[in-house]
């Protein structure tokens, strides 16, 4: 059978098309921009791809276009598939329809931590011997490949609430059936298409009320818009979890033995089972940890075999990734696109180096972040970098000049790439970190930073 994507090197339809080539279909696809981590492995499986949405690459007809949710009416390639009648549907529908039967599902949701925590479950079983599928949206380190199809009935998903599809405003995640289920965190996020908290959180019951009464739920024991969320109805046992300080009533509790995260002690129902010693730093990188083993146990693997595979835990490329160590000076990947996801990632960097310097690079990509709607909040999350150069896309609805002049600590507005380098350069000396938090290609910034940096230490 031949599969064409529309939007293909998006992370989960990349990801998708590893799979359906896994089943034996002939994978093609296109998307407007093409760029790494996503479309090298895409070549790498031998899946040809198009740049652009041109009707000529329907032709002749596919036997099945799964469209990707970044298209809309008016794209070309969408227009065509309409007026011919050329089959359809969504990524989230087809692999609801054509993998997951007979799977036992875990699920990955949240507004942050999706990502992360599905590649430590994914390893966790793989380290336990159970060999899972998966599909993630992102690169783990611990895998080839952020897509596999697996040999057991096991298969973690990271359930994304984003829309399906122009034709199916549902969030991907109603479609996977899940028998466990992490919610992470909850906040208000993809302004684009949600108008409030309430719109996700209706999103977020839909989810809960696929989950069957032999599953379980595991949710953070203080995210007061989870519980909220949850006493709308929820028909399933329900763990929680918390860091010892947060909730001492949660199920499942993490104590930090170091400062920065990279060692804790999980405890469960009072009684501490397993010690972490790994290399992520960060409570939110615990908290993760901590979900992840839950999940788990939850299909048989025991907190010491967790604690053990986190202990081998690689990460995953964009989150925090060190990209290069250039003559002391040291340069992050991180697929910043919340302000809470910036100040919890900065926050947990800057547990670990203490009072080394700290350069926050970034860009506001995402739909929510161009809409200006956590304008407020963004000044506030970098408290804890020593300097913040902020890069104004030029397709924002906002000027960020307000969150320059009020931020807490010192930062410039910058338009040109360029500039940007240069003034990341003149910032950084011996012993910095410096943070480049953007959840695209940033005009090639990260290569181009780190080729200025060797040819200014010689």
């Amino acid at each position: 059978m031949h599969l064409h994507i529309l939007g293909i090197c998006g992370t989960f339809m990349g990801s998708l098309a590893q799979l359906a080539q896994a089943q034996g279909h002939r994978v093609t696809g296109s998307d407007a921009n093409v760029y790494p981590p996503m479309s090298t492995q895409l070549e790498q499986a031998g899946i040809e791809l198009t740049q652009g949405f041109d009707p000529a690459q329907l032709q002749p007809a596919p036997d099945l276009v799964i469209v990707g949710n970044a298209l809309s009416r008016g794209n070309p390639a969408v227009e065509y598939l309409l007026a011919e009648g050329i089959p359809y549907t969504s990524g989230p529908q087809w692999l609801h329809d054509h993998v997951l039967p007979g799977k036992w599902v875990l699920a990955v949701a949240g507004t942050h931590g999706k990502t992360t925590t599905a590649s430590m479950l994914a390893w966790i079983l793989e380290y336990a011997g159970m060999s899972p599928g998966f599909l993630i949206g992102g690169v783990t380190q611990n895998f080839p490949v952020s897509a596999r199809l697996g040999d057991t009935p096991f298969f973690v998903v990271e359930a994304d609430e984003y829309d399906s599809a122009f034709f199916d405003k549902r969030s991907k995640f109603v479609h996977y059936s899940p028998r466990t289920l992490i919610l992470n965190n909850q906040e208000f996020d993809h302004a684009d298409i949600f108008d409030d908290l309430a719109a996700i959180q209706k999103q977020f019951h839909h989810l809960v009320r696929t989950v069957p009464n032999n599953g379980l739920i595991i949710s953070h024991a203080h995210d007061q818009n989870l519980n909220d969320t949850l006493a709308q109805g929820c028909w399933t046992p329900r763990e929680t979890l918390a860091l010892t300080d947060d909730a001492p009533n949660a199920d499942w509790q993490a104590q930090l033995l170091e400062a920065d995260g990279s060692a804790f002690a999980v405890h469960h129902q009072g009684q501490e089972i397993a010690r972490v010693n790994w290399h992520q730093t960060g409570n939110h990188s615990v908290s993760n940890g901590l979900a992840a083993m839950s999940a788990a146990r939850h299909v048989g693997v025991t907190p010491e075999v967790s604690a053990r595979a986190l202990g081998e835990f690689a990460g995953v490329k964009r989150r925090m990734e060190c990209i290069a160590d250039a003559h002391g000076i040291k340069v992050y990947d991180d697929f910043a696109h919340h302000p809470t996801a910036i100040k919890t990632t900065l926050a947990g960097l800057r547990a670990k180096v203490g009072r080394e310097k700290i350069i926050a690079v970034i860009e506001p990509r995402s739909n929510t972040m161009r809409m200006g709607t956590h304008k407020d909040a963004l000044g506030k999350a970098c408290t804890d970098a020593d300097d913040v150069l902020w890069y104004q896309p030029r397709d924002a609805d906002w000027r960020m000049d307000e969150v320059v002049n009020h931020s807490p600590v010192p930062a410039k507005l910058v338009h040109d790439l360029d500039e940007l380098i240069h003034c990341a350069l003149a910032l950084s000396e011996v012993g910095s970190h410096i943070v480049i938090m953007s959840n695209g290609g940033f005009g090639g910034l990260h290569r181009k930073l780190v080729q200025q940096l060797n040819r200014h230490a010689l």
